[in-house]
């Protein structure tokens, strides 16, 4: 009998949240109609930025925060998709590590588009065909993704918000461990899973392939053969699980960039992403820095590419701490500007994770 007042209670909880959750979407759908007249973008980070932050505030427990966030990004998700058709790319196929960073990012109410490759992301985004796309950008053991650095040298695209994600590799198959022969996965993969492929599998032959959705694709068919990628890619492709978190460190995170055509407004937690190139003198990158001490601007990140112009010619990356509307940042990126051969701000975005 108890039980059933506890379980009648919860159904009339449930009919007030379903009521209330109506509400939240009517006023969403009136949101997007006036994003829409002015030309805004549907997606606002910086708005999503403040409500994720508010739940901390406003939750007494005993549902912790990762949990109401997870819950709210759906209706999120749920929302982007009443204001508008919303279409998402990301490297896949389905269950990739772009896949699983776009889905914590816009939930599953979006429509998603598997690319190919980097450079299809940003394609499908530049044409219209998507809104939004999700490339990654660094991982924690193997460092910058060099190919979506060097794309965004050639793209307008702007970076609109970032993703943290935790990632675990794991090695499926649906041969016994003893008889595989080759490992299937991306380049970037191998090199996190070092140690572990060693110790186990040191005379398997390890072949890259351009996605680890694509590596379990081919083991799904192949005998004698693994690879490495997520869980969600073993339930999606059916392969079972031999060994879990093979990655060689504990703290094996990559950070993507979600891009897009709009830049976010100010949040007062943001970072901003720069590329810029210098004259080949000695003492170049060090006045192209100086601005930033100069101004107080803690630089979070620095990377350098071959400009492929030019021999040894080199774009750099820098990260930094702050929007490019603050005033400092503004003084520091005007500074930098006229000492530099080209610079192009990327995007000021929240901060976010």
């Amino acid at each position: 009998m108890k039980l059933k007042k506890l379980r009648q209670k919860i159904d009339a909880l449930d009919k007030n949240i379903i009521k209330l959750l109506n509400s939240r979407a009517k006023i969403t759908m009136d949101i997007g109609k006036v994003k829409i007249q002015s030309g805004k973008s549907i997606y606002s980070p910086e708005r999503e930025s403040q409500v994720l932050k508010k739940l901390a505030q406003f939750t007494k427990g005993p549902l912790k925060r990762g949990a109401l966030e997870s819950i709210y990004r759906e209706i999120m998700s749920a929302g982007l998709a009443l204001e508008k058709r919303t279409v998402v790319a990301y490297m896949g196929p389905e269950a990739s590590f772009s896949n699983l960073a776009a889905l914590k990012k816009f939930g599953t109410q979006v429509q998603y588009l598997a690319c190919n490759n980097i450079a299809d992301v940003f394609l499908e985004v530049e044409r219209g065909s998507a809104d939004y796309g999700v490339v990654p950008v660094e991982n924690s053991i193997e460092g910058a993704v060099s190919h979506t650095l060097d794309i965004f040298a050639e793209s307008n695209l702007k970076i609109c918000s970032q993703v943290i994600l935790d990632v675990s590799h794991n090695l499926l198959s649906n041969c016994p461990a003893n008889m595989i022969k080759r490992v299937y996965s991306h380049p970037q993969v191998f090199g996190q899973c070092r140690i572990w492929l060693q110790e186990h599998l040191a005379c398997a032959e390890l072949i890259d392939v351009s996605s680890t959705t694509r590596a379990v694709e081919i083991a799904a068919k192949e005998k004698n053969c693994a690879a490495i990628a997520s869980l969600l890619a073993s339930r999606v492709y059916g392969l079972k699980v031999f060994a879990l978190h093979i990655e060689d460190s504990p703290h094996n995170i990559t950070r993507f960039f979600v891009i897009g055509k709009h830049d976010p407004v100010r949040t007062g937690m943001d970072r901003t992403s720069v590329l810029f190139s210098i004259k080949d003198k000695v003492g170049a990158l060090y006045d192209m820095l100086m601005p930033f001490k100069r101004y107080g601007i803690n630089l979070t990140k620095i990377e350098s590419r071959p400009s492929k112009k030019k021999a040894w010619e080199y774009y750099f990356f820098i990260d930094l701490c702050g929007h490019q509307f603050d005033t400092k940042v503004k003084k520091a990126l005007s500074a930098l500007d006229k000492k530099c051969v080209f610079m192009k701000i990327l995007g000021s975005y929240p901060v976010g994770e």
